[in-house]
């Protein structure tokens, strides 16, 4: 017997194809197609979703409305291809079948590459995060390589070839390699051993006549101080710019992170709060670097430009405008399936970092009293992208023993991003200078860890990281 969630699910995919029914039998028919699936015999999805999805539909549809992670796991280690072995993983989908509907319906329309889709996931974007300008790309890496390319670009913005940028020592790779592209002196500074995040006092102390900006990173969900960041900014007559790609949905005094500095930055990768495949999102009120962006996006071309923009007095005549390059760009464009998707994730982002919060609580509750781990302060409020975790006392300096006995019993774990970036030989081929010691950044390194958080209920699985690692001795 079909469910009712199946037997829905049925007429609205005869809804979604009846236009192009003749085009799907042709596809669906051919048997080169049909040895690309394997079908679950029991399934009664014979239809365009089956087809084209790579999964077990029947169970996914599920997934996203697990109330618990036990229930999800269980879930999960059913599906074809599932190799996971963690009982408690880093990260879990937020995807259902509404995604999967939003790309059966790309498929089917023949229109892949950027376009209309794109476009109003970020018109929906800007709307949410309260920004005037929104530009999607393939990754926040690209994100971030657009904006400091925008920066540099953009003859209205004082930031040069040459000049310095103020960085926190704790981030991912690739918030400093577009400065190191752009030929910009990254200056490394130290972060707050409890927020994780920029220690603002060093920010000003590290400050030289080269300064031309900072460069905020929002660690883990958790925002940066920016009534102090822009002070700091303000007397120096600083930029202010963010990577916020591990934070979407985090604020301060009431201000969604990524909108305090001039191009704020986010990721839609898989681990993030939501995911877009592959996805990154800038976002800025100034339309200068607005339109900048969207010219580097593709290729430095004009024909993504508004007619009134400031960059290219634009031909009347669309065929002449067609390949007129302006700037040094890229081909950093995502594509249709990348934009529907993020509209449907974009939905349930609401709940997801409801939830995402309850954990929070639920995680600071329990290791409140404790005096062998460190938990990240929270001075906003934070999107908890992770639970940080620092050993002290009799844990510290033991990590790998730690590690190795959560990973034996199911708890996955990452480094904190990097640890400290200034550790790894690509800095040799990078123009930086470090302010003072790095004192907490170096024991992040060596006693930091964080494990997961989601949008499904962790009660269970937090009790039981505590039980593991509360009897190490």
């Amino acid at each position: 017997m079909e469910s009712n969630n199946e037997k829905n699910l049925l007429k609205t995919t005869k809804k979604v194809f009846i236009f192009n029914k003749n085009r799907f039998n042709s596809i669906h028919n051919n048997e080169k197609f049909k040895n690309l699936n394997q079908y679950n015999e029991n399934s009664k999805l014979k239809n365009s979703i089956d087809f084209l999805s790579s999964i077990n539909f029947k169970n996914y549809s599920s997934f996203y409305k697990r109330n618990n992670l036990d229930n999800f796991v269980s879930l999960r280690n059913n599906l074809p291809n599932s190799t996971s072995k963690y009982k408690y993983p880093l990260s879990v989908d937020t995807w259902d079948e509404k995604e999967l509907l939003s790309i059966n319906r790309v498929v089917m329309s023949n229109r892949f590459t950027f376009g209309e889709k794109v476009k109003e996931f970020e018109s929906s974007f800007a709307k949410h995060i309260g920004s005037k300008y929104a530009v999607m790309v393939n990754s926040g890496s690209s994100a971030n390589l657009l904006m400091i390319a925008s920066l540099i670009l953009d003859k209205n913005i004082n930031l040069n070839r040459g000049d310095e940028v103020i960085v926190p020592a704790l981030s991912w790779a690739t918030t400093y390699f577009p400065l190191h592209q752009y030929d910009l002196n990254i200056r490394f500074v130290d972060i707050n051993k409890d927020t994780l995040n920029l220690d603002e006092e060093k920010v000003s102390q590290a400050i030289t006549k080269k300064t031309k900006a900072i460069f905020a990173v929002n660690i883990l969900g958790n925002p940066n101080n920016f009534e102090t960041l822009k002070k700091i900014c303000k007397k120096y007559k600083l930029i202010l710019i963010e990577d916020n790609c591990e934070s979407l949905g985090a604020k301060f005094q009431n201000k969604y992170c990524g909108t305090f500095g001039l191009m704020g930055t986010f990721s839609f990768y898989f681990s993030h709060h939501i995911h877009t495949i592959e996805g990154g999102m800038i976002t800025t009120n100034n339309k200068s670097l607005y339109h900048h962006c969207l010219s580097l996006r593709s290729h430095g071309w004009v024909r993504d430009l508004p007619r009134d923009n400031k960059l290219y007095k634009k031909n009347k005549n669309k065929f002449k405008d067609s390949f007129v390059f302006i700037l040094p760009g890229y081909n950093l464009r995502p594509n249709e399936i990348n934009g529907s998707t993020g509209l449907e994730q974009l939905k349930k982002l609401k709940h997801i970092i409801k939830q995402r919060r309850i954990n929070a609580k639920y995680f600071k509750k329990i290791f409140k009293n404790v005096d062998y781990i460190r938990m990240q302060k929270e001075i906003g409020i934070s999107s908890w992208f992770g639970f940080s975790i620092i050993l002290k006392k009799h844990l510290s300096n033991r990590r790998e023993e730690v590690l190795n006995i959560l990973e034996k019993n199911g708890i996955e774990t990452r480094p904190i991003i990097s640890g400290d970036f200034t550790k790894n030989p690509v800095i040799n081929l990078m123009k930086s200078s470090i302010h003072g010691s790095l004192t907490n950044v170096k024991n992040i390194d060596k006693n930091g860890f964080f494990i997961g958080n989601n949008h499904i209920n962790l009660k269970s699985q937090l009790d039981f990281f505590k039980k593991i690692i509360s009897k190490i001795n």
